[in-house]
């Protein structure tokens, strides 16, 4: 069988009952090591990719996107679902044409999101944002991978941190023909609930980038599926960052002690 249709099928089934952890490597090590810790799906993360290659968020091209979702989806036997941000276009038939390419580099899952990149009004608006998870599903069906469609609000990142219109946006995505519905950066429990009894019986995902919660609670919720997104990248800049600092500004190594060993891991 198709090494993809596997991995896709065993996306689905991961999603119909219980709650997995699907944490966010950024490059092929960190994918590797994840895997091997026992972890069943994988997902990228975009800003660390980006930090990987020097450059924000929002620097990172469709191009290299797309190698990116490659490589990964080539390393690890997992499924790899894609961070693939706003579909890297804004109207619907561009959503399409870059999602069915997106397809085509062995990933299992994709996620796209509503936000327009504008400070002064950061949501797309709401019939687009529709309209554009109607062409991501359209294309997806098309391709004949049946690659598992997350929608994603993004008001709690962008500083619209409104419940009702993230779920009133969620729920159209779950009709438009989302399998899974995704609203990051939201550490309020009962607002999780209130979003996994909104599209139920559709899965949610939740993203835990702080120690709001834990798996068995979040479990308990309904919540089907975590991720972190770029906070396992930020955790090793941020070891990276004050050993650096530490030899720049005291002339002393103290944070190379105990340190894993990598070669063992990868070698």
């Amino acid at each position: 069988m198709d090494t993809q249709v596997t991995r896709v099928d065993t996306f689905h089934s991961l999603h119909a009952t219980g709650c997995f952890v699907m944490p966010n490597p950024w490059d092929v090590g960190s994918a590797r090591v994840l895997e091997q810790l026992g972890f069943e799906a994988l997902a990228t993360t975009s800003a660390g990719l980006a930090w990987s290659l020097g450059r924000g968020d929002a620097q990172v091209t469709l191009d290299a996107a797309l190698e990116h979702l490659r490589l990964l989806a080539g390393t690890v036997a997992v499924p790899v679902n894609a961070d693939f941000r706003d579909g890297y276009a804004i109207e619907p038939e561009g959503v399409a044409a870059n999602v069915t390419m997106a397809v085509g580099t062995g990933i299992a899952g994709l996620s796209i999101e509503d936000s327009s990149g504008d400070d002064v009004d950061p949501l797309l608006g709401f019939d687009l944002s529709v309209r554009r998870l109607v062409a991501a599903r359209r294309a997806i069906d098309q391709s004949g991978t049946n690659v598992l469609l997350t929608g994603r609000s993004e008001g709690f990142v962008y500083g619209r941190p409104d419940i009702d219109e993230t779920i009133r946006r969620l729920v159209a995505y779950a009709e438009a023909g989302a399998d899974c519905l995704y609203a990051p950066r939201i550490d309020n429990l009962d607002h999780v609930s209130a979003i996994v009894a909104a599209v139920s019986p559709k899965p949610v995902n939740l993203l835990i980038n702080a120690p709001f919660t834990t798996v068995g609670e979040a479990a308990q919720l309904g919540v089907r599926r975590i991720s972190v997104g770029g906070t396992l990248a930020r955790t090793a800049w941020d070891g990276f960052l004050k050993a650096a600092e530490e030899i720049a500004e005291a002339g002393t190594f103290s944070r190379f002690d105990g340190l894993p060993d990598v070669e063992a891991l990868l070698g």
